[in-house]
């Protein structure tokens, strides 16, 4: 797949290389997590983008999350699991009920 350029961090491709290589072009665009430009006679005419790209674009997370998600990632609780978070709960509130 070739390509014609770049803008910032996407890549740029001819509508007609997109469409002979889309298969290609959608596995790079998610592996890689680059936007890619596609234009048509010169001139940009589309955007791909990965899902999370376009998720982050079209629902930004709060800055309160992303405090929450910092500190869960230091603490180490961001990997427990649904049933574990369950179980922490409840041995919180168990311990709340005896004060």
């Amino acid at each position: 797949m070739g390509t014609s350029g770049a803008i910032g961090n996407a890549t740029v491709v001819s509508a007609l290389r997109a469409r002979a290589n889309f298969g290609k072009i959608l596995d790079r665009v998610d592996s890689e997590g680059k936007s890619l430009v596609i234009e048509k006679r010169g001139m940009p005419r589309a955007v791909l983008l990965s899902i999370r790209d376009y998720v982050k674009l079209a629902a930004p997370e709060p800055e309160i999350l992303k405090i929450v998600g910092e500190e869960s990632r230091r603490n180490g609780t961001d990997r427990l699991t649904s049933r574990q978070i369950d179980q922490l709960i409840k041995s919180t509130r168990a311990r709340k009920k005896r004060r």
